[in-house]
């Protein structure tokens, strides 16, 4: 790991990415140890990995998975929620699961189809659905934080992303820790925000868990995946400019950066008149509108 100036053999590895995760928890102020955890899975390697660390380091972690109904012709999410399932059913872990055709009626890509929203494209009904969703569960069934598995590849290239367009309000929102407020947001951590993608691979393969390799079929073409790969070529040739760019950022923010923007925000929230979640938007929230689009237009007649 040039990045880290760290050669590590195998269980030395399996041991030192627990060790880096209780560093940044507590460095963070991500949890505690009587905190009731609830870790967003999805099948892939971060999120399974991430649940795999937490529980051996003896936290009361649970699992939450969303079945989104995307098929791409591979049958995607069952097939990611057999892992998560195998996974959680070899280690006698609970874990919640919900399924959003059942619960609305529709599938995110069938949802995409049916509003404006989604334009045919279901990535931004998708990770809206996702943050109500395990926002809601997170509350309802009594969690005292969600985790999250996004590593720091995911994290830099939204920042780099928000960054290009300046999106003050965005950057004002991103960082590892997302603090509960009394409008209704649930807290929020992402334990693994200093882990590299291959770090967080590497000890899923040495530890033995049974992940699904494939990428959700929507993600070709997504503008974070071309930030990716221009930030690893940026990588390749000076390591370690992907974690100096993001902790250059944080510290920016402890230092004031975006203090304007993140009260602005908490000032503007209000509570949604359908489902009473927090919503910056007057009345109904995004989630709200989208969805009844969706049962209006599956409930009219042919």
């Amino acid at each position: 790991m040039r990045q880290h100036k760290l050669a590590l053999c195998a269980d030395h590895f399996s041991e030192w990415i627990p060790e880096q995760t209780q560093r940044f928890i507590e460095k963070y102020k991500m949890f505690g140890p009587d905190d009731r955890v609830l870790v967003a899975v999805s099948g892939g390697k971060d999120s399974l990995a991430l649940w795999d660390v937490l529980i051996g380091l003896g936290y009361h972690a649970d699992g939450l998975y969303l079945g989104l109904g995307i098929d791409g012709g591979t049958g995607y999410s069952a097939e990611s929620f057999r892992r998560c399932e195998t996974f959680a059913g070899s280690r006698g872990l609970i874990l919640h699961h919900v399924d959003v055709a059942e619960t609305e009626g529709a599938t995110i890509p069938e949802a995409s189809l049916l509003t404006h929203r989604g334009r045919g494209k279901p990535c931004s009904v998708c990770g809206m659905t996702k943050r109500h969703i395990m926002n809601q569960k997170t509350q309802e069934l009594g969690y005292d934080v969600l985790a999250t598995g996004h590593n720091l590849d995911d994290e830099v290239a939204v920042l780099f992303g928000n960054t290009l367009t300046w999106s003050v309000g965005y950057l004002a929102r991103q960082g590892p820790v997302l603090e509960a407020n009394a409008m209704g947001l649930a807290r929020k951590v992402k334990p693994f925000f200093r882990f590299y993608e291959r770090e967080t691979a590497a000890y899923a393969l040495v530890r033995g868990i049974d992940y699904i390799y494939e990428e959700c079929p929507h993600s070709v073409g997504a503008t974070s995946l071309a930030y990716k790969d221009l930030l690893n070529r940026m990588e390749s040739e000076r390591p370690g400019a992907k974690l100096s760019f993001y902790l250059s950022f944080l510290q920016a923010k402890e230092g004031g950066l975006f203090r304007q923007e993140s009260e602005a925000v908490v000032e503007l929230l209000h509570a949604c008149t359908s489902c009473g979640q927090p919503t910056t938007a007057p009345g109904l929230c995004a989630y709200c509108r989208t969805w009844e689009q969706v049962h209006a237009r599956t409930s009219a007649p042919a």
